[in-house]
């Protein structure tokens, strides 16, 4: 073995440098939203696969002012859910054609599988945002 090559030092990754030329401080992780923050979202989420809008209303009405991650993930909830019920009463006129059935079907298990995604993504402290939602309530 060579006896001149030096080992890497344990820490090889440079300091990032700001403008000024100094070394910036590290960046301290995004908080994550307390445990109760978390399941009120949850719920937003959960009782609107439930109840349709009228749970995530309820609970967004309630919790708005006092929370800002259930504020947001409650508002995701509510416009999802009156997406679904447009897009269900759509496929209802719809049947009358045969076309409707099919979408009903796409529409319920559109709701399930984005309504459980966002039950665990906002039990884990992200923020989810539908695909496929109106944006009535900013």
């Amino acid at each position: 073995m060579d006896e001149n090559v030096s080992e890497p030092a344990e820490n090889t990754e440079p300091e990032p440098i700001v403008e000024s030329g100094e070394p910036a401080e590290p960046q301290p992780e995004a908080a994550l939203p307390s445990q109760d923050s978390r399941n009120m979202a949850m719920l937003c989420h959960l009782l609107g696969l439930l109840t349709c809008f009228v749970g995530p209303l309820i609970l967004w009405l309630i919790k708005k002012d006092e929370d800002e991650f259930v504020n947001c993930q409650g508002k995701e909830a509510l416009n999802f859910q009156i997406t679904v019920l447009l897009a269900s009463i759509v496929s209802g006129l719809l049947t009358m054609v045969c076309i409707g059935f099919v979408l009903a079907i796409v529409v319920g298990v559109a709701d399930l599988v984005f309504s459980i995604m966002a039950c665990v993504k906002s039990s884990k402290g992200e923020d989810y945002r539908y695909p496929v939602a109106l944006r009535l309530i900013k």
